[in-house]
């Protein structure tokens, strides 16, 4: 059947072409333009981080955190085992050792108390991933980097306006990395940021981006020319890609709005399920960036994706838990059991969810999952 309700669509704002045209008109097409000056300050005047820099992905913000983070060969950098591969890669690229641990069953989000057991002399940063934009228990997690003496870096890759405690996700911890990729409530196809709350990190940060070059003094004329000064590489993107970002961002808030209200409904839809025990409803509101259900095994998720794709619904899993990808055997460690971890990845599914879905969307999709969980074989 022809897909009618596609996983997610990136909403279009209706400036993004304009945007990009005054830059082909302006011929700047190379990173720091102006149109990148203003995702910056945006970021920066609405989240309050110290420095925001504009990266190609959320990928490069974290290899640039880690980097500024000075991680290297024998130190160990704690994190969840339920994320993406680009959240261990940044570190095990400096050479450190990914300590996955498990997450909390209710949030999905890494475990304070697995934290504070897997810290050794050798942990330097913990590295908290926000799952679908709800925030980590960030106090607690504070209080255990301030006593290993480590860094915390914040993976807000999904979490651009979710919040803790009046704090915007991001802004908390040393670092935060942003995504802007397609799948992401404010999407360019590919972008990310990086967001500094250490003031001290900011000069190296621009070097870091400048191929580690001291480019942007340069542009500043704090210095008569540049030149090569620390290791970096070229993590700027480019500008038609902030030209369509900076359209996004101008109505960011209207976008969390629509995506929190089809977060609503779904919930609403979906509660007599939960009550019969067919499915666990998401517990994770956050900035309405993922609305999930934990269905009864991963046999019946399967059943139930195949069932809906017959319906041209595109509902997905997510992570295959890093402690056990091949990589991950590789390069990092597990600390303590991950049980809740494997538990959840097995039986999560996805469901369709972008701005401009209709409640009539939501609701199709809500019954095709109810008829599904009736239909299935497995248990």
């Amino acid at each position: 059947m022809p897909l009618r309700l596609p996983f997610t669509r990136v909403h279009l704002t209706g400036r993004e072409a304009d945007y990009i045209a005054r830059v082909m008109e302006a011929n700047h097409f190379a990173g720091d333009g102006p149109f990148t000056s203003r995702c910056e300050a945006w970021l920066q005047q609405t989240i309050g981080s110290t420095r925001a820099l504009l990266t190609h992905s959320g990928t490069a913000a974290l290899e640039m955190a880690a980097i500024l983070s000075g991680v290297g060969e024998g130190d160990e950098v704690i994190m969840p085992s339920f994320t993406f591969s680009s959240t261990a890669n940044a570190f095990v690229l400096r050479g450190a050792r990914p300590v996955f641990v498990d997450i909390d069953r209710r949030t999905l989000n890494i475990d304070p108390a697995a934290v504070a057991a897997a810290v050794t002399s050798r942990t330097r940063a913990i590295v908290p991933v926000h799952y679908a934009g709800e925030a980590a228990d960030m106090d607690a997690l504070e209080s255990i980097a301030r006593d290993a003496g480590a860094m915390i870096i914040e993976d807000a890759a999904q979490a651009l306006l979710s919040s803790h405690q009046g704090r915007f996700l991001g802004s908390i911890g040393t670092m935060g990395a942003l995504s802007f990729h397609q799948t992401k409530n404010v999407a360019s196809g590919e972008g990310g940021a990086l967001l500094i709350n250490d003031p001290n990190l900011v000069e190296r940060a621009e070097i870091v981006r400048e191929k580690g070059t001291n480019r942007s003094r340069f542009h500043r004329g704090e210095v008569d020319k540049y030149t090569w000064v620390d290791i970096g590489s070229s993590y700027l993107p480019g500008e038609l890609i902030a030209a369509f970002l900076f359209a996004q961002l101008e109505q960011a808030e209207s976008i969390t709005a629509k995506r929190l209200a089809l977060w609503d409904r779904y919930h609403a839809a979906l509660e007599w399920l939960e009550q019969e025990g067919r499915l666990v409803r998401s517990a994770s509101r956050g900035n309405g960036h993922i609305y999930y259900v934990l269905l009864r095994s991963i046999e019946e998720r399967t059943e139930v994706i195949d069932a809906l794709r017959g319906k041209g619904i595109y509902a997905v899993f997510h992570y295959v838990p890093l402690h056990s990808a091949p990589a991950g055997i590789r390069y990092g460690r597990s600390s303590g059991t991950l049980n809740v971890t494997d538990d959840v990845s097995a039986r999560l599914l996805r469901l369709p969810l972008w701005p401009d879905m209709t409640d009539d969307d939501v609701d199709v999709v809500a019954q095709a999952l109810a008829v599904a969980l009736r239909t299935v074989t497995t248990t």
